[in-house]
């Protein structure tokens, strides 16, 4: 691309064998359980995952809610994170769609929600209080810096759930990116929860869709919420087929995406005006310190200037993320360096 752009992994485009794929894909309707391709994706993911079955869905918002309308009824409460992407960035959609209430918990630096401040939330049976029916976590969790969190951590919060007789639902967008940080497979980084829902775009680089997984039992439930939000697709095999090579060969090269940031993180260093305040995964969050000669806005401009995308990150002037992916090579972060170096320097 000519175009640098470092705003989000969501800006990828499809491959050129994602393209061909589509193309030439096999397809039926969907609605009526007949199209081989959507099949035989929801089908590997959930074997990928170590769940029963899978569901193919327009997105990672709309995977999540149809999680939370399957596992929680109305008028039931979930626990989540205050920072989480749900809580955040879904338009309140448990709450608008779902009568479900939101019990929010301080999310820690590492991602994690503290597992005496889980079971501290989970209510009793009392009639003047909603029932707690589910535990949700994100991984990675995006906004604290895409932080992966580890299977020994998704385990603890599985078996505590469990223990109350709660379900776990797992927000995991960029699960890939977890699983790659620590090299586990995807069913170890997902182990013990009851459901998960994963982006096939982002990172992944297909066009368009999620996959929402548990057992066979939750996923005939959850194909009732799709249909009711406007899910149900019909000849989506030219979509699925591009989610395919996603979870067969893009996600073996996350690895790439997280040595970039590496990089790239160590060569911010060198740039004035710029403090690297964290590097997890294909995420980098620097500051856009007050000494520096642009302001935030200003940087942006003269970075677009220079065919680089960048821009502050919602509700902090001066804190800027960027986003590696499949586009950004080692040539390209050095290009990038060295339009910061002009710019600020």
């Amino acid at each position: 691309m000519d175009v640098i752009d470092l705003r989000s992994d969501t800006v990828t485009h499809p491959t050129p064998e994602m393209r061909h794929a589509m193309a030439t894909a096999v397809v039926g309707d969907d609605v009526y359980g007949e199209d081989p391709t959507v099949n035989r994706l929801e089908a590997e993911a959930a074997e990928m995952f170590g769940m029963e079955a899978g569901l193919f869905v327009t997105s990672g918002t709309q995977g999540n809610l149809i999680a939370l309308l399957t596992h929680a009824p109305r008028g039931s409460e979930v626990i989540v994170g205050d920072k989480a992407h749900i809580v955040l960035y879904e338009q309140a959609g448990m709450s608008a769609l779902g009568g479900i209430m939101p019990r929010t918990l301080p999310v820690q630096e590492d991602g994690t929600l503290l597992l005496n401040d889980i079971e501290k939330a989970i209510r009793g049976d009392n009639e003047h209080f909603p029932r707690t029916k589910l535990v949700t976590i994100e991984n990675t969790q995006g906004t604290v810096g895409g932080v992966p969190l580890s299977p020994e951590y998704t385990r603890q919060v599985a078996d505590l759930t469990h223990k109350h007789n709660l379900k776990l639902h797992i927000d995991g967008a960029r699960i890939f990116n977890a699983a790659t940080a620590y090299n586990v497979s995807p069913a170890e980084i997902i182990a013990g929860a009851d459901s998960m829902t994963f982006c096939l775009s982002k990172g992944l680089g297909a066009p368009v869709g999620s996959i929402l997984v548990g057992t066979k039992e939750f996923i005939k439930e959850a194909h009732r919420a799709r249909k009711v939000l406007g899910g149900g697709m019909r000849q989506a095999g030219i979509l699925a087929s591009a989610g395919l090579i996603a979870i067969q060969k893009m996600s073996q090269r996350l690895h790439e995406d997280h040595a970039n940031a590496a990089y790239f993180s160590e060569k911010l260093k060198d740039v004035p005006g710029v403090k690297v305040m964290s590097q997890h995964t294909s995420f980098v969050f620097f500051w856009l310190e007050e000494s520096a000669k642009l302001s935030p806005s200003e940087f942006s401009a003269r970075m677009s200037e220079h065919n680089i995308l960048l821009s502050p990150y919602p509700g902090y002037e001066h804190k800027f993320r960027a986003v590696l992916h499949y586009w950004i090579t080692r040539e390209r972060i050095d290009a990038v360096v060295e339009a910061m170096k002009t710019v600020l320097g």
